[in-house]
């Protein structure tokens, strides 16, 4: 091994802090991209059930162990060594390279999401490895999600009550779809016509609404990491062929080309696509080869990473 192997050794598989802070780091770099799912990042990388566990630790024995000031439990309970250097990666991600992303994307959109298009592609024979066997029930409920997906991803936005239950279910809607490969959660505000309207309660601090929407947020992510969680434990074939589904169908949102139909402006004057069209490449030309170069290099990083954490 040379000695840049041997470093890479080092941290990845005798720090295990530090090997959490990176998956953290290509989770949250993940979830900047319009997209693109940190999920997806954590199933390619092995650790989606951990994360889970985690998250479904979160219940009444943890208040239970902080009301009795047994700290070092608490944190023994949600599986702070992992959870939290995970968290950290992800900040650090966010913070650092939000706005060289923003850059990019506002730059170089189809090269950005060339590489993204690619890296998730390749991310599909790794997830699925995991269903095994591979019967008619696993192919039929692939294929069934895929297709929903697919579809889910091109609806246009609709019309919505204000009204504080539905703010509630929009809460907990977005964040259980945040933690699922292939779709976010902000994507998700977007199609039932909350997206605008949160950020304007954001704008003006009005805490009522914004306080519905995370007591959805709390409710649906403690309520659906303990389904998930079953599901996987108690049907973990069919759970990773639905998952499968989800990621492959997800590709439709990260095509490179792409025409918008309907646009929304934010509160800052920036200009967000809310219906767009996958289209081909009008011509070839410079940008359009170097689309497929980092569409490769996209699917070739993906591969080689998960070859290097198999060993």
């Amino acid at each position: 091994m040379s000695k840049i192997q041997n470093v890479l050794y080092f941290l990845l598989h005798k720090r295990p802090i530090i090997n959490n802070i990176i998956f953290g780091f290509l989770m949250g770099t993940a979830n900047i991209i319009p997209g693109v799912s940190g999920g997806t990042i954590a199933l390619m990388l092995g650790i989606y059930q951990s994360l889970i566990d985690s998250l479904k630790s979160f219940d009444k024995e943890l208040i239970h162990l902080l009301m009795s000031l047994r700290f070092k439990k608490a944190l023994e309970h949600i599986q702070a060594s992992f959870l939290l250097p995970l968290l950290t990666g992800v900040l650090i991600a966010i913070f650092s390279l939000s706005k060289v992303l923003s850059y990019l994307l506002d730059n170089y959109q189809v090269w950005v999401f060339s590489f993204f298009f690619g890296l998730i592609l390749a991310s599909v024979p790794v997830i699925a490895k995991h269903v095994r066997p591979w019967n008619r029930i696993s192919i039929s409920l692939g294929i069934l999600t895929a297709t929903i997906m697919y579809l889910l991803i091109g609806l246009v936005p609709v019309r919505t009550p204000e009204s504080y239950w539905f703010l509630f279910f929009s809460g907990a809607l977005a964040i259980c779809t945040m933690i699922l490969p292939g779709i976010s959660g902000s994507f998700v505000l977007v199609l039932i016509g909350k997206y605008q309207f949160i950020l304007e309660a954001i704008k003006n601090l009005d805490f009522v609404p914004l306080g519905v929407v995370a007591l959805g947020c709390i409710v649906g992510l403690l309520s659906f990491v303990k389904i998930l969680s079953w599901l996987m434990n108690k049907y973990p074939n069919p759970t990773m062929a639905v998952l499968t589904g989800l990621v492959l169908g997800s590709v439709r949102k990260i095509w490179p080309w792409k025409k918008t139909i309907q646009a929304i402006i934010t509160l800052k004057g920036e200009i967000i696509p809310i219906h767009e069209i996958n289209i081909l490449p009008s011509e070839w030309n410079g940008e359009v080869f170097f689309a497929i170069i980092f569409l490769l290099l996209g699917f070739s990083s993906a591969y080689l990473l998960n070859r290097f954490l198999e060993k």
